[in-house]
């Protein structure tokens, strides 16, 4: 029996992710602030735990909880995470900005300290689920989320040379746009940036119809979690798995920085 925990296991992806890792015969601790979905309650395998990973406290807890049944993880899996536009001028920027990175970067920090004496045993491993913002040209109106995700890339890096040598493999998920409740966050956001902005009312009205492209051609979970349990059970992982990245943004990759800001300040105007 394999054991695993992940963290944001009502959501699409880490719900997605928990039902497919239990189909495989994991033993699953399912993690969050919230009920799971009734699909991964209905599913057999799968031990649900409530824990708020901006909280010590509640990641200790859990862990004591995970420990009443196995003292061996073979894998953590990271998938709590928010997400939401804003300008990085306007509003409360403070405030959104502490939260993306208390729950998308720390919140890994708090559950992969407190779960790793448990993985060096087994010679268990680390996923931490970054975005294809992590690693691709940051874009104007989604700042909190790229810096916090920009984070997790050099954080999971550094991690990964780290514990090696201590057995403890360590890998980064890279997803694109998948159907998930974080795009009804981030539709409402971005009508309450647009709604409340004072500099770039222009700048969002044409943004709008780009970002509602990429919103209908996400991809289904299963895809991505698919890619996750090779991670978890492939003998030789990639250090990296990249899942359907945004062609439009990788195709910004290829474009200099100063035409990019060119094309962004013409549409402030």
């Amino acid at each position: 029996m394999k054991y695993a925990l992940v963290t944001g296991a009502s959501g699409g992806l880490g719900s997605a992710c928990v039902r497919l890792l239990a189909d495989a015969g994991w033993m699953v601790f399912s993690s969050d602030l919230v009920e799971p979905s009734p699909e991964v309650a209905a599913t057999p395998g799968v031990c649900q735990l409530v824990m708020d990973v901006t909280s010590q406290g509640s990641v200790d807890e859990a862990v004591e909880v995970i420990k009443q049944t196995t003292g061996v993880l073979d894998a953590v899996i990271n998938f709590a995470g928010v997400q939401a536009m804003a300008s990085m001028i306007e509003g409360d920027i403070t405030a959104t900005m502490q939260h993306m990175i208390d729950v998308n970067l720390m919140g890994m920090v708090r559950v992969n300290r407190a779960v790793f004496d448990m993985l060096v045993p087994g010679r268990g491993r680390i996923i931490n689920c970054s975005s294809e913002c992590g690693y691709l040209k940051a874009q104007p109106f989604n700042g909190p989320y790229t810096v916090s995700k920009y984070a997790v890339e050099a954080y999971t890096d550094s991690l990964r040379r780290e514990v090696g040598g201590l057995g403890v493999k360590v890998i980064k998920i890279q997803p694109g746009s998948f159907k998930t409740g974080m795009h009804a966050k981030t539709l409402s956001s971005f009508e309450q940036l647009l709604a409340s902005t004072h500099h770039f009312k222009k700048a969002l009205t044409k943004m709008q119809p780009l970002m509602s492209r990429e919103l209908e051609h996400a991809n289904d979970p299963v895809i991505l979690s698919k890619v996750v349990l090779k991670a978890a059970e492939s003998q030789r992982p990639n250090s990296n798995y990249r899942v359907k990245n945004s062609g439009l943004l990788r195709l910004l990759e290829l474009v200099p920085d100063g035409l990019i800001d060119v094309m962004y300040k013409s549409m402030m105007k």
